[in-house]
């Protein structure tokens, strides 16, 4: 993408996006926010949570929203590539609707299940290293389509922040997933654009994918070799854009581990909450105490994404 500033995120376009993403054809749903207290999940910690259910989205994760916002400022009929983990290349693979065709770079560590999903939808799939990706992506012919690092896409995101805002006006902590840092970025700008200066947002990475993390440190943007059961939040960098406005405004970033991420998926499982292990992240860092002073605070915890299959529930403590 070309050099866009944190500056270009606006109010308006983050409204402009969501009426865009609203009555896009791609049938973006605004996804329910249920009380914690509501579900037999457990907790320990004295505050008020709500959890937004975007497992529940249509495609089973946020990732449609962004490509809803991306496809409607794209020309029809265009030849798109991409890199994905899985999610993106599912909602990617919805471009049909606006006569594109496509092709979607995966790593390896992707799971089978969602190369061959895609593939059916008529998108060409190549499974590549994780290191690879930008490579084979750059020696395509076809147009880029960032899977995070683009403005329309993370405007799209935003529309779940707005969505938050509508239940809980002025949250006091929000909880997000983080990978390449388009949904943490969206989300965190909506909010805090919005006129909600007190609330507190934290990104979630695992420990073995925290680019993120990292570029907080380093203070710029940094890419690591990254690997985690959590894969749609492996990428091999974090993106310019996500990261100023995660600088911006995000409190800042916490890690979970592997064990912490398998936990969750089968605790929400047993609630009856089908989660992927990237769409948990949020919960694993607040069951396992990780975000700081939430007692007696109104959260706001978000569920990703649900696209986990049978096969792979196999692979988590009952």
């Amino acid at each position: 993408m070309g050099e866009v500033s944190a500056d270009a995120v606006t109010l308006d376009l983050l409204r402009e996006a969501r009426e865009t993403v609203s009555s896009s054809p791609l049938g973006v749903i605004n996804t329910p926010m249920i009380p914690w207290c509501q579900t037999t999940l457990p907790l320990d910690i004295h505050c008020n949570i709500h959890i937004k259910l975007e497992n529940m989205q249509r495609t089973g994760s946020f990732k449609i929203r962004g490509v809803a916002n991306q496809f409607a400022r794209r020309p029809k009929g265009g030849h798109f590539v991409t890199m994905s983990a899985g999610n993106y290349g599912k909602s990617f693979a919805a471009s049909k609707h606006y006569g594109s065709k496509g092709k979607v770079v995966m790593p390896e560590t992707a799971p089978v299940s969602r190369s061959t999903l895609i593939q059916s939808f008529g998108v060409e799939v190549e499974r590549v290293p994780t290191s690879c990706l930008m490579n084979v992506v750059n020696r395509c012919v076809q147009t880029f389509l960032h899977s995070y690092d683009d403005l329309d896409l993370i405007a799209g995101h935003a529309s779940q922040g707005l969505e938050v805002l509508e239940v809980i006006p002025e949250p006091d902590v929000v909880v997000v997933c983080c990978g390449g840092g388009g949904l943490l970025a969206g989300v965190a700008a909506a909010i805090k654009l919005s006129g909600c200066d007190k609330t507190r947002i934290y990104g979630v990475e695992p420990d073995g994918a925290c680019t993120m993390y990292r570029s907080f440190i380093e203070k710029k943007p940094v890419g690591m070799d990254t690997k985690s059961i959590a894969s749609g939040l492996a990428p091999p960098f974090a993106g310019t854009l996500p990261f100023e406005l995660c600088q911006r405004y995000v409190e800042g970033i916490v890690l979970i581990n592997d064990d912490e991420i398998k936990a969750a998926v089968s605790t929400l499982y047993r609630s009856g909450l089908v989660v992927e292990p990237s769409g948990c992240a949020a919960f694993a860092a607040i069951v396992n105490d990780k975000i700081p002073e939430l007692e007696g605070k109104s959260v706001v915890c978000i569920l990703s994404g649900g696209n986990i299959g049978k096969d792979e529930l196999v692979n988590f403590p009952g």
